[in-house]
């Protein structure tokens, strides 16, 4: 397999084509599955530092250790692999080496954690053998920017230039941000727009609960998630909560015209990409690009255009949640543990939409605004975030008892929530934590936390 983006699938001839492509994810209850995603650091063990695509201990070299050991089976770009495919499940890199697992989807969270388990182990003998490690954090505690080698993906050399016309914090989001996610299906268009609607809302109250990125360059920056602040200037036509998915009559169609406003990054045409980043995909689908009058827009080319906006939730033929910081292993099956007890329950999705009622676009921004900062201190109406969180978790736990999913040993689903109801209790997220140890008995280092929270 040598193409890294999606077929070239059939020619656009409509508006009315994309929406039905996005109305066709529809799908019933019994078929709901969840996605997880998560991305860490990899660097190496002597001297904490991240590494390059090249060389004996090199990204490369873990792609192949995983292809010569599980039976990856590799894709490439070029001469280099860059993405391996095994069991419904892909490992990509993000443009600073940042190592993905995009999950298979899944019935339950008991088999989301078997399968984070597995990969983790996967990636530990293999990482072992070369003297690297992973770490899981959402901003690289120490690295500079131009520490962090871009990888050899042509995607990559476009995005990044235009990056830097647009907001000042691109490059960091690029090279030196990490994230968990999780992605969720919808019944109809109804269910979908309900299900957006409480994701935008209630997405601050996830990053603050998930804040796990409070170094900059070996010293605290004054954030609890600077991951969530890199956000709000990397690209403004491409990032945001979307306030227009609570005005009336938001569904597909209206997700399709953001979508075609948001500026192109690049065609995938002759085995290379080309920059035609800013430009307008209405005009590509009318034959009018610029530089390319007359060339013929096709499914896939929309496919890959979808993936190039970043807000905070995000559609595609399913919902992605977007706000938090990677973190512990835990926080890989706690992520998709919260929302799932709230989006595939109707009784808890309905308590969050009355939880949310009444919130106004202005304090919901405001909410945005400040969590990367403040956390679950963020002051909100008469109280704080921390007690949003609280009964969020307690709104998804009531959701997880309900579907009943037990495993092996008849444990539910609603353990992996447990150490977010201690987060939630104590008011100390990952990053309170790491910082009371850089201040306590780390006496102002840096270095523990790469042993602290190495995967």
């Amino acid at each position: 397999m040598s193409r890294p983006p999606g077929a070239k699938g059939d020619p656009i001839v409509s508006k009315a084509q994309l929406v039905e492509d996005l109305e066709s994810a529809c799908k019933p209850k019994a078929a709901w599955r969840v996605g997880t995603e998560h991305e860490k650091f990899p660097f190496r063990l002597s001297d904490h530092k991240r590494l390059p695509y090249f060389g004996g201990d090199g990204i490369g070299a873990i792609l192949q250790g995983l292809v010569d050991k599980f039976g990856w089976e590799p894709i490439y770009e070029g001469e280099n692999v860059i993405a391996l495919h095994h069991s419904g499940c892909a490992i990509t890199l993000e443009p600073g080496g940042q190592f993905e697992l995009s999950g298979a989807p899944l019935e339950n969270l008991h088999q989301t954690c078997d399968e984070v388990h597995t990969h983790l182990a996967q990636i530990k003998e293999v990482n072992d053998e070369l003297g690297v490690g992973m770490l899981g954090a959402g901003f690289d505690p120490t690295s500079t920017r131009e520490q962090v080698e871009f990888m050899p993906k042509g995607r990559y050399v476009i995005m990044s230039a235009y990056m830097q016309k647009v907001g000042t914090l691109g490059l960091d989001m690029m090279k030196r941000t990490c994230t968990v996610q999780a992605n969720y299906d919808f019944a109809n268009e109804a269910d979908m727009v309900e299900k957006f609607r409480i994701s935008v809302a209630l997405q601050p109250v996830a990053t603050a609960l998930f804040a796990n990125s409070p170094f900059t360059e070996g010293k605290p920056n004054g954030f609890k998630s600077y991951r969530s602040h890199v956000w709000t200037d990397t690209d403004p036509d491409r990032c945001g909560m979307l306030p227009f998915v609570f005005e009336d009559g938001f569904g597909f169609e209206r997700y399709v015209d953001y979508m075609l406003d948001v500026p192109m990054y690049f065609l995938y045409r002759d085995d290379e990409y080309k920059d035609v980043s800013g430009k307008s995909f209405r005009k590509f689908m009318a034959g009018k690009l610029e530089g390319y009058e007359g060339e013929e827009a096709f499914m896939g080319d929309w496919t890959d255009h979808m993936t190039t906006s970043f807000p905070e939730v995000r559609l595609k033929k399913y919902i992605e949640m977007r706000g938090a910081d990677t973190g512990p292993w835990r926080n890989i099956c706690a992520l998709p543990a919260l929302w799932t007890g709230i989006l595939y329950d109707s009784d808890s999705q309905q308590a969050a939409l009355d939880m949310i009622a009444g919130w106004s676009i202005a304090e919901m921004e405001a909410l945005r605004a400040a969590v990367p900062k403040s956390g679950l201190q963020t002051p909100f109406r008469d109280g704080t975030v921390q007690d949003l969180a609280k009964q969020m978790i307690e709104i998804s736990r009531h959701g997880l008892k309900r579907r009943a999913c037990v495993d092996s040993a008849g444990n539910d689903e609603t353990g992996f929530l447990n150490w977010l109801q201690e987060v939630a209790e104590t008011g100390k997220s990952p990053a309170d934590r790491l910082l009371d140890l850089y201040h306590g008995e780390w006496g102002g280092k840096i270095d523990p936390l790469f042993e602290f929270q190495r995967y």
